[in-house]
């Protein structure tokens, strides 16, 4: 097995993190101090990560994207990870494939429109009783002839607030199972501005400052045949072409804010002297040093197998799970563990080490929580013995 990146790979990997280093991360204690990303920062920068060509780069060559594989993205998406969510997702994004299931005029409206960088688009899926359970959702989709009536309430929905649509995923009807009757749930893409649709402001967040959440309310709201993205009754089969890529993209960025917490404890456990030698020579601080990079190591490793069996055609969602899991402890983990290196300094906002360690704590809970993965893991393991 060849562990070495293609040329074309070390490119990618050293102008993404040209770009994050010496574009994104000076702007990083503006968006921690206020707590807002400013539009007309967020304009500048997303014209320069167009610019650079870093734009929607997750999406295919022959609807303006970059055409990534999935190992090279993967590599793109750890680099952006070393800073936070507000300025890498929001001033580089990368749309959510769930848009290549559009159709005819929807391409022209949504999808390509959002890869070029002059729309954007935002996912609705979790409720206030329905987070992991997406079939216990009770936004509903009613058919009244040639329309849909949508009613329902969403909730920490990410950027919503300067999004120009959401992709909406309803109840829309019901159907026979082994478990008794269960929810069919379809898939709309919906304007910002259409009447009955409300975007009001989410919670505040420990974790990822500026990058806002909110809460989307439907009142009979309607929308035509035309805005279902898919088929109807055929939403999971749309969300399935997405979730594992979500995961995934996870994974990496946490690999992202992993190495900088690392870097940053090496750095102090060489500079820090304390009963006259560096802390790093004392076994409390050096195995610690030890266990953070090895973790690290192996999240890494994880999260580029599935990455290549992606490409393969060969990853199963348990793989997807496995990288996304230990990606998201493991940046717990190292976060903590640095903060501890450094004691009290690491507390402090003059370092980055508070704010990785806050931003740490959602990564086990979004797109899954570390409980369901292992849920995902377990069933994989079990179902081929009759378990």
């Amino acid at each position: 097995m060849d562990f070495g990146l293609s040329g074309e790979q070390e490119m990618i990997v050293r102008s993404t993190r040209e770009f994050v280093r010496h574009e994104l991360v000076p702007h990083e204690n503006e968006v921690e101090e206020s707590g807002v990303l400013r539009p007309e920062l967020l304009r500048e920068l997303k014209a320069k990560a167009i610019a650079a060509g870093l734009y929607a780069a997750n999406m295919p060559v022959d609807v303006g994207g970059a055409g990534l594989d999935t190992v090279s993205w993967v590599l793109y998406e750890k680099e952006l990870g070393y800073t936070g969510y507000a300025l890498h997702y929001s001033c580089v994004a990368r749309p959510s494939n769930i848009l290549l299931a559009c159709q005819g005029e929807q391409r022209e409206r949504y999808l390509l429109p959002t890869v070029r960088g002059e729309r954007t688009e935002c996912l609705a899926m979790t409720e206030p009783q329905a987070g992991s359970d997406l079939r216990g959702m009770r936004t509903s989709a009613r058919q009244d002839g040639a329309d849909f009536i949508i009613n329902g309430t969403k909730h920490f929905i990410s950027h919503a607030d300067h999004a120009d649509f959401v992709i909406l995923f309803a109840a829309s009807g019901e159907e026979d199972s082994g478990r008794g009757r269960r929810r069919l749930i379809t898939a709309f893409l919906v304007d910002m501005g259409t009447p009955g649709f409300t975007v009001r402001p989410g919670y505040r967040n420990v974790s990822h400052r500026g990058y806002t959440n909110s809460i989307l309310e439907f009142n009979d709201c309607r929308v035509p045949r035309s805005a279902v993205l898919g088929e109807v009754h055929k939403g999971f089969e749309v969300a399935g072409t997405w979730l594992g890529a979500t995961r995934l993209q996870v994974a990496a960025n946490c690999l992202g804010r992993a190495g900088r917490a690392l870097e940053a404890a090496q750095q102090w456990a060489v500079d820090r002297v304390q009963f006259g030698q560096p802390i790093g020579r004392f076994q409390g601080v050096s195995f610690k040093l030890a266990d953070m990079a090895l973790e690290l190591r192996a999240a890494e490793l994880l999260t580029l197998q599935a990455a290549w069996k992606a490409d393969q055609g060969l990853a199963t969602e348990s793989d997807m799970a496995m990288a996304k899991l230990k990606a998201s402890e493991v940046l717990a983990m190292i976060a903590d563990e640095a903060l501890q290196i450094h004691g009290g300094m690491g507390l402090m906002s003059e370092l980055p080490l508070e704010r990785i360690w806050r931003d740490a704590r959602i990564e086990r809970i979004w797109d899954g929580t570390s409980e369901v993965q292992r849920h995902i893991i377990s069933r994989a393991l079990l179902r081929p013995l009759g378990g």
